[in-house]
C-alpha cells in the first residue's frame, strides 16, 4: 500500500515567514501593513493548497472562508488606492485655488494690516459699547501710535494715517494693532479685529496651502470674503 502524503506544518510556516520577509524587504512594504499581510495571506494559501493531503483535502467550507478573506483584503487594498488618488486630487485642487487668490484683496480675521500710502485700516467688532486704548506697533514690536476712544457695539473701522504723536510719518509696511477695552462697569470687553489686504503669495509646500497676507500666513478656510480691487 502506498504511504499517504501528509503535511509537515513546521517547514511550511518557516518557508512562509521567510518568503513574506523577503518580499517585504525587496518591495519596501512593511509586513505590518495591510499590503504586507495580503502577500503573506497569498503565500499561506498557495502553500496550503500545494501541500494538502490528497486523502484528506482541505475542507470546502474552510477553503471558501479563506477565499472570502482573500477577496476582502484585495478590496481593501483597492479602496486604499482610490482614497490615495482622491487625496491627491484634493491637494491639487487646493493648490490651484490658492494660486487664484494671489493678487486679490481679501478679508480675514487678524490684527496685522498693511500701511500703504499713509493709511492702514482695521475693522473692529466690540460686543458692546466700551472705552478702548488702541496701540499700533511696527514689525519690531515698538508702539508707534496710541489713542483712546469710545467704541460702539458692532462693526466699525479704525484707520491710522501712519503718523505718531510727534507727527512723524512712518514708512509703509505691516503694523499690528493691540486693543484693551472696558465697559462702563470696568469689565473687559473683547474686540475682534479684521483686516483687508492683498494676498502677496501662496505657499503650496504646506498642507493645506497657505496664503501670505500682510506678512501673516492664513489657510484658505480663514478667508471671510474677497473684495473687488
Amino acid at each position: 500500500m502506498a504511504t499517504p502524503v501528509t503535511n509537515n506544518p513546521t517547514p511550511v510556516v518557516s518557508s512562509t515567514n521567510n518568503n513574506a520577509s523577503s518580499s517585504s524587504n525587496s518591495s519596501g512594504v512593511d509586513t505590518n501593513t495591510i499590503a504586507g499581510n495580503f502577500q503573506t495571506f497569498l503565500t499561506l494559501l498557495t502553500t496550503q493548497l500545494k501541500n494538502q493531503n490528497p486523502l484528506d483535502p482541505l475542507d470546502t467550507n474552510q477553503f471558501t472562508a479563506q477565499l472570502v478573506q482573500f477577496a476582502g483584503v484585495e478590496q481593501q487594498l483597492k479602496s486604499n488606492d482610490q482614497l490615495s488618488t482622491l487625496v491627491s486630487l484634493q491637494k491639487t485642487a487646493q493648490a490651484t485655488q490658492a494660486l487664484n487668490f494671489v493678487g486679490q484683496t481679501v478679508a480675514v480675521d487678524g490684527d496685522t494690516a498693511p500701511l500703504k500710502d499713509g493709511s492702514a485700516t482695521w475693522r473692529l467688532s466690540p460686543t458692546k459699547p466700551a472705552t478702548a486704548t488702541i496701540n499700533v506697533m511696527n514689525s519690531a514690536g515698538v508702539t508707534v501710535y496710541s489713542t483712546t476712544r469710545a467704541l460702539t457695539a458692532g462693526n466699525q473701522e479704525f484707520t491710522w494715517n501712519g503718523k505718531d504723536a510727534s507727527d512723524l510719518q512712518w514708512p509703509d509696511g505691516n503694523y499690528k494693532i493691540s486693543i484693551t477695552a472696558k465697559d462702563a462697569a470696568g469689565q473687559t470687553v473683547a474686540v475682534p479685529t479684521e483686516i483687508q489686504a492683498e494676498v502677496d503669495s501662496a505657499d503650496l509646500t504646506q498642507t493645506p496651502p497657505t496664503l501670505s497676507i500682510a506678512g501673516q500666513d492664513y489657510t484658505l478656510d480663514k478667508l471671510k470674503r474677497v473684495v473687488r480691487n
